[in-house]
């Protein structure tokens, strides 16, 4: 999929002003790029952010081939409203910079909007007992039970000072929210809305306020969990196989790190976007028997940081 080419005139005027000047390197791709219907006429997309050696500008998101958002550089999800119900939706995202250089399009994802029902007129009820905590300097997780609807829940919203800024399935009880600043005091809400775009009342408030600056950028919750490491014998050596459950940010990761005896050993970059429910992944080791290694990995959050190192796995290569 490609857009309409930048005019020529255009690139020779940025290129003639500003601090962007010879600026032609695109961003990369928006990776982890998630559609999720929030009602039967409105879709929540999430991306990871992406690089650039200038800094992103703004995303544009595509649906089924035309750009129907614009969105700053800050942010890395929108809210897009006014769809059919009952119908797929394809939606793609891509990066620009201040040059206005776009990166290619991120993968295709699909989403099907629910039905409407005109006659439903009855909202969720509201989501009790919200806890949250700060998970470092920049993020936070929010909890809460089950809302209730005759006809389902569609969708949570999480608000911020009466704004929404995420947004989960219907089958969520948690959010991480990511992105925030260092020592601030967030407040923070949360809403049902069911399939025909009925919301429920907004649940009791929760303040939060994350650690202040120079202080771990990222909590327990935005670690891999379930982290499982085991040795293998094969041809060419030792294997560690190694498989996790990623944090719940909300959208699908697709870069990680894993660290070997304390040491950075490998970064991982997948193309597509990850399994929600675990990853799997095998790390060569080596030829020499008996040796023993601590193996850690962490996840980088869709806000561009890096979250919490998992919990260290001791592993003996050759042991039975």
């Amino acid at each position: 999929m490609s857009g309409p080419a930048v005019p020529v005139v255009a690139c020779l005027l940025l290129a003639a002003c500003g601090p962007e000047r010879g600026d032609a390197r695109p961003p990369s791709a928006p990776t982890g790029v998630t559609a999720q219907a929030g009602s039967a006429t409105s879709v929540h997309v999430m991306w990871n952010r992406s690089t650039d050696d200038t800094g992103v500008a703004g995303y544009e998101v595509h649906r089924s081939g035309k750009k129907v958002e614009d969105v700053p550089g800050e942010r890395h999800m929108v809210d897009v409203e006014g769809l059919k119900p009952s119908t797929a939706h394809t939606f793609t995202v891509r990066a620009r910079d201040a040059a206005g250089n776009l990166s290619p399009f991120s993968a295709e994802v699909s989403v099907t909007t629910p039905p409407r029902t005109s006659d439903d007129r009855t909202p969720p009820t509201r989501p009790e007992r919200p806890r949250g905590r700060a998970e470092g300097a920049r993020a936070a997780t929010l909890t809460w039970e089950r809302s209730t609807d005759d006809r389902g829940v569609a969708s949570y919203d999480i608000l911020q000072g009466g704004t929404r800024i995420h947004r989960v399935a219907g089958d969520e009880t948690t959010a991480l929210v990511t992105g925030l600043r260092p020592g601030v005091r967030y407040t923070f809400t949360v809403v049902a809305r069911d399939a025909a775009d009925n919301a429920s009342p907004a649940s009791r408030a929760v303040r939060i306020t994350t650690a202040g600056a120079g202080g771990e950028s990222g909590g327990p919750g935005t670690a891999p969990s379930d982290f499982r490491a085991v040795g293998r014998a094969a041809d060419d050596g030792y294997h560690i196989d190694l498989s996790w459950v990623p944090p719940k940010t909300g959208g699908r990761i697709t870069r990680y790190r894993i660290h070997l005896d304390g040491e950075l050993a490998t970064t991982l970059n997948w193309s597509a976007p990850t399994p929600r429910e675990r990853v799997s992944y095998s790390l060569y080791a080596g030829k020499e028997p008996g040796i023993t290694h601590t193996v850690r990995i962490r996840a980088m959050l869709p806000d561009g940081t890096w979250g919490a190192l998992s919990e260290k796995r001791t592993v003996t290569l050759g042991e039975r």
